[in-house]
């Protein structure tokens, strides 16, 4: 790890970063040009102590996750996120790997779209980035591990996940997320880690299991789903999905189909973060 060094791209990196590039009001008030590190903190969900101990060279290893979470606050380019993971001392992710972060250029994106949902997933069904509308929309997908960060996995064994999904629609959402993940273990033949999650989720559910057995083959590009949220009901949201070129990554956008459900998003917007329920993350989004 080279400590100093890293301490100096992570400061020059906040500096270089205008507050409006990263989702941020920049306020007449503002005496620093670039983000704040109370700022970054907060993008980043960690300490300021901490983004203060770092800047200053005095912190241990930060972990992958971490890093990759900073990546995400300073808008990182792809070259610049594996530099910060070099001299952090660990090897950068894969750029097609279970444990892949957003592109740049799509995180941008994201905090372009603002108001409207908008989140980043691989093609396997992680959830790698949310704007803050999405978040409230969802809850905050980007902190799981192990299989639950896959989309389809949670679907098929935590019964929450289907809980706030209307029942009618709930077989053709199942449909929808395998067929999506045939298309995704076609492209990827012969890729442990797809392989290894079709078998835990055949493993683990029997419904899977049949869907599976059919072999319906379908990317999703376009679809209309209802979300049953918490606070203010019934949901009713487009979702456009436009891909990456190399199929690896998918920008997710969700807009209302109703005058009805825009009433409701901007009455969600108003009351702004809030606890979900106990067990309720969310409906998953794919």
């Amino acid at each position: 790890m080279e400590r100093d060094q890293l301490a100096d791209f992570l400061r020059r990196r906040r500096e270089a970063i205008r507050p409006a590039e990263a989702g941020l009001a920049d306020g007449p008030r503002r005496r620093t040009t670039g983000l704040r590190r109370e700022e970054v903190a907060m993008l980043a969900g960690m300490s300021v102590d901490y983004v203060v101990r770092i800047e200053q060279g005095r912190s241990s290893q930060p972990s992958p996750q971490l890093l990759g979470a900073l990546a995400r606050a300073l808008r990182l380019s792809d070259d610049e996120r594996d530099h910060l993971f070099h001299l952090a001392g660990h090897q950068p992710p894969p750029a097609d790997g279970v444990a892949g972060l957003a592109r740049a250029g799509l995180i941008r994106m994201l905090d372009l779209l603002g108001d409207t949902p908008a989140l980043v997933l691989s093609d396997l069904g992680e959830i790698l980035a949310q704007n803050r509308t999405a978040v409230l929309l969802t809850g905050d997908h980007t902190a799981f591990s192990g299989d639950r960060r896959y989309v389809v996995h949670r679907w098929f064994t935590d019964p929450a996940a289907r809980a706030i999904c209307p029942a009618e629609e709930r077989e053709h959402h199942a449909r929808k997320l395998v067929a999506d993940l045939r298309a995704a273990a076609g492209r990827r033949a012969g890729d442990p880690a797809v392989a290894g999650l079709v078998d835990r989720l055949r493993a683990a559910s029997a419904d899977f299991r049949r869907l599976w057995s059919e072999h319906e083959v379908a990317v999703r590009r376009a679809d209309r789903k209802t979300f049953l949220h918490p606070r203010v009901g019934r949901l009713l949201m487009d979702c456009e999905t436009l891909v990456t070129p190399d199929q690896r990554q998918q920008l997710l956008v969700l807009t209302p189909a109703d005058a009805g459900t825009r009433e409701r998003l901007d009455l969600l917007r108003v009351l702004g973060t809030q606890e979900f329920p106990t067990g309720r993350t969310g409906p998953p989004v794919r």
